[in-house]
């Protein structure tokens, strides 16, 4: 089944039934305005009985009539005021048909297994002129639509007209000249942001990102920093889907500052409801894990083929070959977790916990005081198994775990830091920075650990030749020596 994405821009506008178009083609300079198209388009909206993709600005249709009849998502553009557009048409997935997997793969973080319902039917007699360059490339469409919708729960049938002017090739120039000619034809600032949110009303749930209050309890901090993530974690979740890139590294970021924070302020939060999540996101983070270790080690190995310009073929199935087998079946096993009953009660789990936290005993206490005494516990597990680390014999097998318990830690003291961080407290800027820098330099050593032991596994294969065991030997000195190069600048900084 196929499906294609484009990134929405467009202007939309109220107006009143019958308004007169102004003349579009003084937006173009030695452009043109082609004849207008006229359509019948009909279009069912689904959503959960709570409206829970509405509440984040996502509308899911199934549209007959125009030139792109079939199955449309829209979601916001993380960053921007546009939208994202997912469409599969009905060649792929039939109009009477369940929503394509493509679709609901995109909204299996919000919907759940909540069911999907009709919540609008809405049709729309639609007008469409086409702005063309002077070489017929076309800039922009736009559309004269009169407005027809019934809301399924309330029963509540809505007329309106509006124009909506859309880029297809053109740019910001193009936009701000259509708003001012389209403003000063009569056109006013549309009352909702689509279609369906004007036929089924304001939501009185509309999802908001999280805000710390001025004067913040503790409580108030964890639960803001818990929220902040539980979204990334619901927005990198499509991503990791497609494997877009970087997505998979930064779903497993947000899993481990999800962690940390619910074990960094024991206190806060009763840790008797909070260890099942936590032990939820560990599982999840172990299999985001080896996605992302196979993608970094893929990444090391093509550096390292990259300096030597004689590596003989069969060390180039073992290192890069192989290991693109190894991160697709990682890959694969990530989307099989993303598609379980487990994965989907986690992510009820802290919306339940958000909503409802069972309070600590320093609940109400001042969020900035919670904060320096979570920074400073965790700082001081990292000097402890610093101080151990000195008296350990140098490069030893002891030793070389004790490093890595250092870099673990570390992470911990960045995370508790940042998530201190809104409160403006100067001392987590400089805690988590110094935090960075040990993580930065002894993840470097732990990269080069793992590498030699993916090394030695390759070394050690039957049948590879020897022109492939002399080149792994110099692969596996040069990642010793960067490995010895890090641990020193961590020591140096230290």
């Amino acid at each position: 089944m196929s499906a294609r994405e484009s990134i929405e821009v467009e202007l939309k506008f109220d107006v009143d039934a019958g308004q007169p178009a102004p003349d579009l083609a003084s937006l173009i300079s030695g452009g043109r305005a082609g004849e207008p198209q006229q359509y019948e388009l009909v279009a069912t909206y689904l959503d959960t009985p709570t409206h829970d993709l509405a509440a984040r600005r996502i509308t899911l249709r199934r549209r007959t009539g125009g030139t792109d009849a079939g199955w449309h998502l829209k979601r916001p553009a993380a960053g921007t005021d546009a939208r994202r557009e997912l469409v599969v048409g009905f060649d792929d997935s039939p109009a009477d048909g369940d929503v394509p997997d493509e679709i609901r793969q995109a909204i299996t973080a919000i919907v759940r297994n909540r069911q999907l319902i009709p919540v609008a039917e809405i049709d729309t007699e639609r007008i469409v002129t086409v702005l063309y360059d002077d070489d017929g490339v076309s800039l922009a469409e736009f559309c004269q639509d009169r407005v027809l919708s019934h809301a399924h729960q309330t029963h509540v049938t809505k007329e309106w007209a509006e124009w909506e002017f859309e880029l297809t090739g053109g740019g910001e120039k193009l936009l701000k000249a259509a708003n001012r000619l389209l403003r000063g034809s009569g056109a006013r600032t549309a009352s909702s942001i689509s279609k369906l949110a004007r036929a089924i009303g304001s939501e009185p749930h509309v999802h908001a990102p999280a805000r710390l209050p001025k004067k913040a309890t503790g409580l108030d901090l964890v639960l803001y920093s818990l929220s902040v993530h539980r979204d990334a974690l619901i927005g990198w979740d499509p991503a990791v889907r497609v494997n877009a890139w970087d997505a998979v590294h930064r779903m497993r970021v947000t899993a481990r500052r999800l962690r940390s924070v619910l074990t960094s302020f024991p206190t806060v939060i009763d840790p008797v409801t909070t260890e099942p999540i936590v032990a939820e996101l560990g599982a999840l983070g172990e299999v985001l894990g080896e996605a992302r270790d196979c993608e970094v080690q893929l990444e090391i190995n093509e550096n390292l083929l990259s300096r030597e310009a004689d590596a003989p073929d069969d060390l180039r199935v073992a290192l890069i070959d192989d290991q693109l087998a190894r991160q697709a079946r990682a890959l694969r096993r990530v989307r099989f977790a993303l598609s379980t009953p487990r994965y989907l009660k986690l992510l009820d789990d802290l919306d339940d916990l958000i909503a409802n936290p069972r309070p600590g005993p320093d609940a109400d206490r001042s969020a900035a005081e919670v904060a320096m005494e979570g920074m400073e516990f965790a700082d001081a597990r990292v000097r402890k198994a610093e101080k151990k680390l000195k008296g350990l014999q140098a490069w030893s097998d002891e030793w070389v775990a004790q490093v890595h318990r250092i870099r673990k830690r570390a992470k911990a003291v960045r995370y508790t830091a940042d998530a201190a961080k809104p409160l403006g407290l100067k001392e987590a800027a400089k805690i988590s920075a110094k935090a960075a820098g040990i993580q930065t330099h002894l993840g470097d050593f732990n990269d080069t650990d793992v590498n030699r032991a993916k090394l030695r596994q390759v070394a050690a294969k039957p049948g590879l030749s020897p022109e492939a065991l002399f080149v792994l030997g110099r692969l596996d000195a040069s990642e010793e020596q960067r490995g010895r190069a890090a641990v020193q600048a961590y020591l140096d900084a230290r």
